[in-house]
C-alpha cells in the first residue's frame, strides 16, 4: 500500500489524459551472481534487483507531461591504433601464454618475436628497423626524448603504419532533465506542491544510519530511486520512451517563478518552478528491446 499519493494539477485525470507517473522505490543493491560452486560470475542488475519494490512503491507523484521531452541514447566509439611490430608481439605472447609448457612457450616468444622482426627488416623499406629502435634506446639513456616512430621520421620520412581504426569503448547510462511550473490556485494545491517537494527532497537524500545501533554510524544508506512512466489514463503512452529505474541527482526550485517575489496570505508563493535531474541506473541494451519485454512505442 503506497503511503503518498500527490496529483498536479488537482483536476481529475480522464482517460485520454497525459501525464507523467513517478513511482518512488526502495533501493535494493544489485549484488553480485556467482554461479554454480564458483566457477562463474556476473555483476547484478540494479533492473532485475528492484523488480519487486517497483511493484510496491512507496508512493506515487503525477505530474504534467513536461513541455520539453526528449531521449537520448549512446554509445563510446574512440580511434586506436596497432602497427605489425606490436601485432607480432601480440599474436608472440599470447601463443606463449596458451603453452602447456610455459619455459617453452617463453623461448618460443623470444624465437617468434626475432624471427617477426626478420621478416619484417627483409622488406627494403624497413630495413633500420632494428638499428633505429637501439639508437633511440640509446639517445634516451644521454637524456634523449625521443622515440622509434621519431627517428623514423626524421630519418626516412616514414612512420610504423598504425592501423587506425574506430573500435567500441564502452556504454553510457542516459541522463534526464525535467522542468515544472507550479502555480497553485487554492489552498489543497498549494498543500499538494508542499507535498511534492518534500518526497523528491526526502527521497532524494541518503539515509544516516547513526541511530541505528547494530552499524554504530559507520555507513550511510543509499537513498531512494524513482521509477517514472508516461501514461495515458490508465494505460501506458502508445508512444513516447520508456525509463529504466533511476537516482534523482539534482533538484532545484524557484520559488519566484515570475521574477518577482510574491506570495499568498498563507504564505504560498504564485508561481514556483522545479527542475529534476534523474540518471538510470543500468544502462541499455539491445536485449532490452525483445518482444518479450513488453515495450510499448519507441521503447527505451
Amino acid at each position: 500500500m503506497a503511503s503518498f499519493n500527490y496529483r498536479y494539477p488537482n483536476s481529475q485525470l480522464e482517460r485520454d489524459s497525459d501525464f507523467l507517473e513517478v513511482k518512488v522505490v526502495e533501493y535494493k543493491a544489485p549484488g553480485f551472481d556467482m554461479g554454480g560452486q564458483g566457477q562463474t560470475f556476473s555483476m547484478g542488475s540494479s533492473s532485475k534487483a528492484l523488480k519487486g519494490n517497483i511493484e510496491n512503491p512507496l508512493g506515487y507523484i503525477f505530474l504534467p507531461i513536461p513541455e520539453s521531452i526528449q531521449d537520448s541514447n549512446g554509445v563510446s566509439w574512440g580511434e586506436d591504433g596497432i602497427n605489425g611490430l606490436a601485432a607480432k608481439g601480440f599474436q608472440a605472447t599470447k601463443d606463449a601464454m596458451g603453452s602447456d609448457n610455459l619455459f617453452g612457450g617463453l623461448g618460443g616468444l623470444l624465437k617468434e618475436g626475432a624471427g617477426g622482426i626478420g621478416a619484417l627488416a627483409a622488406d627494403g623499406s624497413t630495413m633500420n628497423m632494428a638499428t633505429t629502435w637501439l639508437a633511440s634506446e640509446a639517445l634516451n639513456t644521454l637524456g634523449a626524448n625521443t622515440s622509434v616512430g621519431g627517428l623514423l621520421a626524421r630519418s626516412s620520412g616514414q612512420i610504423l603504419n598504425p592501423n587506425t581504426e574506430l573500435l567500441f569503448q564502452g556504454i553510457q547510462l542516459r541522463a534526464f532533465n525535467f522542468d515544472f511550473d507550479f502555480a497553485p490556485r487554492d489552498e489543497r494545491e498549494s498543500e499538494t506542491i508542499k507535498g511534492i517537494i518534500r518526497t523528491f527532497k526526502i527521497n532524494m537524500s541518503a539515509r544516516n544510519s547513526s541511530k541505528d545501533s547494530s552499524t554504530n554510524g559507520l555507513f550511510i544508506k543509499s537513498p531512494n530511486v524513482f521509477q517514472l512512466k508516461y501514461k495515458t489514463g490508465s494505460g501506458d503512452h502508445q508512444f513516447l520512451h520508456q525509463f529504466k529505474p533511476m537516482a534523482l541527482s539534482n533538484m532545484a526550485v524557484n520559488y519566484t517563478g515570475s521574477g518577482t517575489y510574491s506570495t499568498y496570505d498563507d504564505a504560498t508563493p504564485v508561481h514556483m518552478k522545479l527542475s529534476l535531474s534523474f540518471q538510470e541506473l543500468n544502462p541499455v541494451y539491445a536485449e532490452d528491446y525483445e518482444e518479450e519485454q513488453g515495450l510499448t512505442g519507441v521503447g527505451y
